[in-house]
């Protein structure tokens, strides 16, 4: 397959999440390896020009405007088969490597460019910004470099960052110059450093612990594949031809998702707009439904539509209402008295009076009731382990999907501090802490030994009345949330203590409302499961049509580079 035929195929695997950068690395590939134009019998080879360039580097050093360069170690390996016409070098062959004079910052021309790191844009050589010396006031020392010098960042954090100067001035000393000893094509160099294998290369060798960067030994025996001069100028036609139709394909890519995720959006804001009347939410519900797919392509759309059915849930948006459903003031009273009755019987201490909710914080159904959490739900105390338990802490909760996952059982005398919180089958447990907020979970059977959780989280019982898939919906909305950050407090790892947790407001249902509600979440909750399998899927078999693409146009030889002194 040659590149036209993957450019044609290329539509069907744009979507793909990292298509475009991967297309972009295969076109300095393809540039590299002397498959991206054709070869002309009538250009001078490479092998010519290198002559040329060691003959100026003679001349160079009896004229004593250089030393004599190091003998380089010759290369008995090369990442790839070039064309005829090319030649593998060294970089110390054609360039003379970090070029630039150092200059003392008080030195500097105050009106020459000073070129940063943070200038470069990584991959594309796109300046960003040029400024001027006196804008920086440098402290530092600098490396003065000239017209045509091919500036490189040497530094593993910024490698592809590489750009032709194209006029005097001073860079940061971790952007060395490489100036060419005989003019050729500036363009074609730095497109070749950012080639895959040349960054592979760097990476590997790179010098340092905090900020690697490569050796001045290392960087001049690099691989350098050098083509004959004429068509180094046709490879940076072709290149910036190709990355022109990248940029296209890239702001097309752009554009779409942008749409995409404006409708989405709009979709579901429709949805959550407050006082809709119950025609018009219908409307918009069955409208968005319908549209899941279409409008829905990355995961983070997904999230969203979670996050929306819960705020639907909890707003009594997701379900209709039935007239003749018990009202929610009603199972108040019903729970007020299983709590004395358990007070009575010494089960759970009396609890706190709580205060009334004088503000609302959103219009509910008539048949529901505003109320504060630990009105409707109760923690089942602390205790310290005595013999083997099965530990539940904040990290073992799966925070997508809410489960306990691989829960660690523990002998008594290795008990953490934390290990202090009684829980039952049916218990919810949610983290107070905010870096494991919407660690929410059910507890369910089959614990052995019985479970302990961390004191970490806030336990809750809903005495039998409010269902643990109603709570655990509440716990993870939108509004709950957004409840829970506002009270927080502390600095390294802020939470929400006993006493603010236990006065949040909760939207309370009757209960044949609430088991309707679990059970419609489920539902949509299983089609969000579906629709990101879908898109898993679906991204899985563009990624393998791309890899497949790839693969087939560039044909890659793994031999090996070695190098000896």
């Amino acid at each position: 397959m040659n590149t036209d035929q993957l450019l044609a195929h290329f539509a069907q695997v744009a979507d793909t999440p990292d298509a475009i950068p991967r297309l972009r690395q295969f076109i300095l590939d393809l540039a590299v390896r002397g498959k991206l134009v054709p070869q002309d019998p009538n250009d001078e080879p490479a092998a010519e020009l290198l002559k040329r360039i060691s003959k100026e580097k003679a001349r160079l050093v009896r004229e004593g405007r250089m030393r004599k360069p190091k003998a380089n170690p010759k290369l008995i390996g090369t990442p790839f088969e070039l064309p005829q016409s090319w030649q593998w070098v060294a970089i110390g062959d054609i360039f003379l490597y970090d070029a630039g004079t150092k200059q003392k910052p008080e030195s500097l021309n105050q009106a020459l460019w000073l070129l940063e790191l943070e200038d470069v844009e990584k991959d594309t050589g796109q300046l960003l910004a040029r400024v001027k010396a006196f804008e920086r006031k440098s402290k530092s020392t600098k490396s003065e470099f000239s017209v045509g010098d091919i500036l490189y960042g040497k530094l593993r954090p910024y490698l592809n960052k590489v750009i032709v100067a194209d006029e005097p001035g001073y860079s940061t000393t971790e952007i060395v110059a490489l100036r060419p000893y005989l003019p050729i094509c500036s363009q074609y160099c730095a497109l070749a450093l950012r080639r895959p294998d040349f960054v592979a290369y760097v990476t590997r060798l790179g010098q340092g612990t905090k900020m690697p960067r490569l050796r001045t030994d290392d960087a001049v025996i690099a691989p350098f594949p050098l083509p004959p001069l004429a068509e180094q100028h046709r490879i940076v036609a072709k290149v910036d031809e190709l990355m022109a139709l990248c940029d296209r394909l890239e702001a097309t890519q752009e554009e779409r998702e942008t749409t995409r995720t404006r409708l989405a959006t709009a979709s579901l804001a429709r949805l959550n707009a407050p006082d809709l009347d119950q025609a018009t939410f219908r409307q918009h519900a069955t409208f968005a439904l319908d549209n899941l797919a279409p409008l829905t392509t990355r995961p983070e759309q997904v999230k969203a539509l979670r996050q929306t059915i819960l705020d639907l849930a909890v707003r009594g948006k997701l379900v209709p209402q039935d007239p003749n459903d018990e009202p929610a003031s009603e199972l108040l009273k019903r729970i007020k008295k299983e709590k004395a009755r358990l007070v009575k019987a010494k089960k759970i201490r009396k609890p706190k009076k709580l205060p009334i909710i004088d503000e609302i914080p959103y219009p509910i159904p008539h048949l529901w009731f505003w109320t504060r959490i630990r009105e409707i739900t109760s923690d089942r105390g602390q205790c310290k382990p005595e013999a083997a338990f099965t530990y539940i802490d904040v990290a073992t909760i799966d925070k997508e999907n809410g489960t306990i996952v691989d829960p660690k059982v523990i002998q008594a005398d290795e008990a953490p501090s934390r290990a202090r919180k009684i829980v039952c089958k049916g218990d919810v447990i949610y983290s107070c802490v905010r870096p494991y907020l919407l660690n929410v979970a059910i507890v369910s059977e089959g614990f052995d030994p019985k479970p302990i959780a961390s004191t970490a989280f806030a336990v809750l019982n809903g005495y039998g009345l409010v269902l643990s898939q109603y709570l655990w919906i509440v716990l993870r909305s939108p509004f709950m949330i957004a409840c829970v950050e506002k009270d927080m407090r502390g600095q390294a790892y802020p939470a929400i203590n006993d006493a603010d947790f236990s006065i949040l407001p909760f939207p309370l249902p009757p209960l044949a409302e609430q088991h309707r509600i679990v059970a419609k979440v489920n539902e949509l909750m299983g089609l969000c499961d579906r629709l990101e399998a879908s898109l898993a899927t679906g991204n899985d078999t563009k990624q393998r049509l791309l890899d497949a693409l790839l693969h087939e146009a560039l044909e890659p030889d793994v031999n090996r580079l070695e190098l000896v002194g």
